[in-house]
């Protein structure tokens, strides 16, 4: 059965001496906007979620080569899609491969998919190699998180003790890759709205179970995400607000939900405080605390 109530929510945490999202066209250093605001991208937020939902032992679609399921050895998208069995048997009817893809992947009925493959050039059907595109739509969409605040950027020149090749002339000579930088944001407290629409869901097969699944990963999205730029704890999930109206359409829209709630730091603890600023008859949020651990 599928999501039986629409569902909005948004996510606040901190960032404390870490990169949350670096800017490839610019150095690597963390996303900001025109007005200095923070920002990591929607498309960041998801693959953390993918990680996440995978270590919780759902099967993913979309994983990176880093993080591939246990026995999984296919190093493409299309590789996996191929090599599913059920979806092999259905091979020409869209429509059936679509909600297998869907029931087999999480990612998949969650955010949606595009299956964008050239034809075998070997099909009796190819046509010139003409490529072929399935495109499902997904019930959950996640915005940009934003920063509540202008964010100060802080970038410090690094040196590694090693050249990546050795010099044959002169083996002591240091090379121009063991200079470098590394970027990073002090403090900043950030802010991502979502929803998960019941329509859509219906056609993806996404559950009530499924949500609730969901929540789960929110609340502890940045476990098992450290890195280099993410030092363990310097990215904390802060609280999950989560409004779950009484209808499938949705009691408000998902913009007024969003708006009806702002985060205020507190000065003595520094610590972001979410705010019920509009009162919405008949549906009330449930702040959950992030779990770090």
């Amino acid at each position: 059965m599928s999501l039986t109530n629409k569902i909005d929510f948004s996510v606040v945490f901190t960032v404390k001496k870490a990169n949350p999202n670096g800017d490839p066209l610019n150095g690597n250093r963390p996303r900001v906007d025109y007005e200095g605001l923070g920002e990591v991208s929607d498309v960041c937020l998801k693959r953390k979620l993918r990680n996440r939902l995978q270590d919780m032992g759902e099967d993913i679609f979309v994983q990176t080569d880093s993080n591939r399921k246990e026995g999984d050895t296919f190093r493409s998208l299309k590789d996996r899609f191929d090599n599913n069995a059920e979806i092999k048997k259905a091979l020409g009817v869209r429509d059936k491969q679509v909600n297998i893809a869907c029931r087999t992947w999480y990612d998949v009925r969650a955010f949606g998919q595009v299956f964008a493959f050239k034809k075998d050039k070997k099909s009796e059907d190819n046509e010139g190699g003409d490529s072929v595109s399935i495109g499902v739509r997904g019930p959950v969409s996640i915005q940009s998180a934003v920063s509540v605040a202008p964010v100060d950027i802080y970038s410090q020149q690094i040196t590694k003790s090693v050249n990546l090749e050795t010099d044959k002339k002169d083996p002591d000579k240091k090379g121009s890759d063991t200079m470098g930088m590394k970027h990073r944001v002090e403090n900043g407290v950030y802010v991502t709205y979502g929803s998960i629409n019941c329509q859509l869901a219906e056609k993806t097969g996404f559950s009530d179970k499924d949500a609730d699944k969901l929540l789960a990963a929110l609340k502890s999205l940045f476990v098992n995400d450290e890195s280099s730029a993410r030092p363990s704890g310097s990215m904390k999930v802060e609280s999950v607000v989560w409004w779950k109206h009484n209808c499938k359409n949705g009691q408000y829209a998902s913009a007024d939900v969003h708006e009806s709630i702002v985060i205020q730091v507190d000065q003595n603890s520094k610590k972001p405080v979410v705010v019920i600023k509009t009162s919405l008859d008949g549906l009330k949020p449930v702040i959950y605390i992030g779990e770090n651990k």
